[in-house]
C-alpha cells in the first residue's frame, strides 16, 4: 500500500499552527492517518459538495480542508479553521 505525503498551502499552514494545541495535536494524529488512507473512515470524512476530490475533518468545532492528489499520491491541506469560517473561502 502506497502512502500519501501530506503538504499544506502556506495559508493553511498557518492556520494550522494558530490553533490551540489541543485540537492541533488531534489535527496532528489524523494527518497520520490521512498518509495511510485519505478516505479513512475512521476520521468520519465528507466529501464537500460540488467539488472534486475535496473533503474534510472535523475536530471539535474546527475543521481542516484538505485534497486528494491521486497520481502525485498527495495529500494537501487547503484550509483549517473554526467551522464559522472555514468553508466561506474553500468554494
Amino acid at each position: 500500500m502506497a502512502t500519501y505525503t501530506v503538504e499544506f498551502v502556506k495559508s493553511a499552514e498557518k492556520e494550522f499552527l494558530r490553533l490551540p494545541k489541543k485540537h492541533r495535536d488531534r489535527f496532528a494524529e489524523a494527518l497520520k492517518l490521512l498518509s495511510l488512507s485519505p478516505y479513512s473512515e475512521l476520521l468520519k470524512i465528507k466529501k464537500l459538495k460540488g467539488t472534486e476530490n475535496v473533503y474534510r475533518i472535523r475536530v471539535g468545532e474546527y475543521r481542516l480542508i484538505y485534497e486528494v492528489k491521486r497520481k502525485r499520491l498527495i495529500v494537501l491541506v487547503i484550509k483549517v479553521g473554526h467551522r464559522s469560517d472555514v468553508y466561506r473561502t474553500s468554494k
